[in-house]
């Protein structure tokens, strides 16, 4: 079978999470490493093992002749340059948020479809033990119905990490603050658990302890509600003393459910519990990097590698992303901006 010629753009400190995946796939080779910064797209390449390096994505898509490219770029870079890559023949997997607007993500599915190349974009979340056992339960009917919802991220983000950056904490580039960057993950992982079927939304935003520093908001709550009538809140912020274990909870007809950062757990109403919780043998060396980041990346590349080799939709695709995770982040910020409740 002929190896995937497979590129990384941006070589931030997310980058080593596909970075080290793609060069363990079987049916691929890490090429190249681009960035602005060339020390930075040298420092990668030598821990990933290849050889080229770039500062202009469009030379190294063409000069490598790639066959897909993973995207760990600044927020307001994922639509124009996934698209540009699909236009020059490239697969595209792309980090979290897809884009900084609704209208950016459709024209990223339009793109996937005109081209016929396969768009992922990571919510490696969804591969948690967790996330699964408690999926599971519900999908199977063992919970019964859904009552209520809530999750809470309470993490930290000091004045440095946003003064470090040119893009962070900016409405232009980084498209929001705690939702779109620290609590997305969390408030998908909710909505994927009750089925995504939401009828409308509700969000506050606020900037209570980075007033001077960043634009966006470093505080959300929201309601979500879901055609059945379930009722999810959220509440998010990043002035916490640190990173906190994300929660989520559940109140269900036949018992409970709560995932606490990637561990599971279902209490039954008849006693019965089931636990989940990361299994150290599937541990993969990243290089570094925080630990709450690459517990799942590995098993999503892992997956949308088969189905480029399958010649399917990955499972996690961008038609669905679209649908589900997109849309709901910005019509949170939709209604938190313009002060209105957002009818789906």
């Amino acid at each position: 079978m002929k190896k995937l010629k497979v590129g990384i753009i941006g070589c931030g400190r997310i980058s080593r999470f596909h970075g080290m995946p793609a060069a363990d796939q079987e049916n691929a080779e890490l090429l190249a490493c681009c960035d602005l910064v060339i020390e930075r797209a040298e420092q990668m390449a030598e821990l990933f093992g290849c050889e080229g390096v770039y500062q202009d994505y469009e030379q190294m898509i063409q000069e490598e002749a790639l066959d897909l490219v993973h995207i760990c770029l600044p927020h307001y870079l994922h639509a124009p340059v996934a698209i540009r890559a699909m236009q020059l023949g490239c697969h595209v997997l792309t980090e979290k948020p897809m884009a900084i607007s609704y209208e950016q993500g459709v024209d990223m599915v339009k793109a996937a479809k005109k081209h016929k190349r396969k768009l992922g974009v990571i919510f490696q979340n969804r591969y948690n033990a967790g996330s699964k056992l408690v999926k599971n339960c519900l999908d199977s009917g063992q919970l019964g119905e859904v009552l209520a919802a809530k999750c809470f991220v309470t993490w930290c983000r000091t004045p440095e990490y946003y003064q470090s950056s040119d893009w962070k904490g900016t409405w232009d580039k980084e498209g929001g603050g705690a939702i779109i960057d620290q609590a997305i993950h969390t408030i998908d992982l909710m909505c994927w658990l009750l089925g995504y079927d939401i009828a409308q939304v509700d969000c506050s935003l606020a900037n209570r302890d980075h007033q001077g520093i960043i634009e966006v908001e470093d505080c959300a709550d929201g309601l979500i509600v879901f055609n059945n009538g379930v009722r999810a809140s959220f509440w998010c912020m990043n002035y916490y003393s640190h990173d906190a274990a994300v929660e989520i909870d559940l109140v269900c007809e036949n018992g409970s459910a709560k995932i606490s950062a990637e561990e599971g757990r279902v209490l039954f109403h008849d006693g019965r519990e089931l636990r989940a919780k990361p299994n150290p043998q599937e541990s993969f060396d990243y290089g570094g990097g925080p630990s709450y980041w690459g517990a799942s990346h590995l098993k999503q590349i892992d997956e949308f590698y088969a189905a480029l080799a399958e010649d399917r939709e990955p499972e996690i695709n961008g038609e669905l992303i679209l649908d589900t995770a997109h849309k709901l982040i910005m019509s949170l910020y939709d209604a938190g901006r313009n002060n209105k409740r957002v009818i789906y």
